[in-house]
């Protein structure tokens, strides 16, 4: 289970950073930054892949409640302008910014899961499996997963084919399938190779009916 080792070997108040969504086809990709409270911190916090839909949502309700927490989005139309790497970093960095807001002030180090850092003035640690290692980690994990989760089951409404309230926009079969019979939507990533394949079929086959 993830604990506080790691935060207790920096200047606070110590952030934790994570995101969701670098891998979907669709929707945007979510950082969050948490700053977890000196006591009474919601117990089952882990990395948000180990819990349930319920149990995120659960805690992300806790969260919102008892700690500090700044959240990052970048829409598809950026993370295809930028690319997923950097519009990731971007929502990481949006997401301390607001943080920092909320906080009143930056915070006095910040715990970021990866190997690699946004580029910003922050005094930062990378932290590879941080989710599993620091509670802050954990922490933003789940409230970015729920975060993103919301916004894909929203979409889902726009555009049940997509069955986006089961696959959060990742490319599993039902997706895929839906992507070649209905073509890309305003919330594909354009960028991303399937989608990209989608759109030129689409076009190609316009083009057909435009000659015939």
């Amino acid at each position: 289970m993830p604990g506080m080792k790691h935060e207790k070997l920096c200047v606070g108040p110590v952030a934790g950073v994570d995101e969701a969504g670098r891998g979907p086809l669709a929707g945007p990709v979510v950082a969050a930054a948490v700053i977890l409270p000196a006591k009474g911190v919601p117990r089952g916090i882990d990395d948000s892949k180990k819990l349930s839909a319920s149990e995120r949502e659960r805690l992300c309700a806790r969260l919102t409640r008892c700690a500090i927490v700044g959240i990052g989005i970048v829409q598809p139309d950026e993370i295809d302008t930028l690319n997923i790497y950097w519009a990731t970093m971007k929502a990481m960095t949006l997401a301390v910014d607001a943080l920092a807001v909320e906080l009143g002030q930056a915070p006095g180090h910040v715990l970021v899961d990866g190997n690699r850092l946004p580029r910003w003035t922050y005094p930062a640690t990378p932290l590879v499996g941080g989710d599993a290692k620091s509670l802050s980690i954990a922490a933003a994990s789940i409230v970015a997963k729920h975060t993103r989760d919301l916004i894909m089951i929203a979409a889902a409404d726009v555009h049940p084919e997509y069955n986006w309230h089961s696959n959060k926009g990742y490319g599993c079969a039902h997706h895929m399938k839906a992507l070649r019979e209905h073509g890309p939507t305003p919330i594909h990533r354009r960028s991303f190779a399937p989608v990209a394949a989608a759109y030129l079929a689409r076009e190609g086959l316009f083009a057909q009916e435009t000659t015939s």
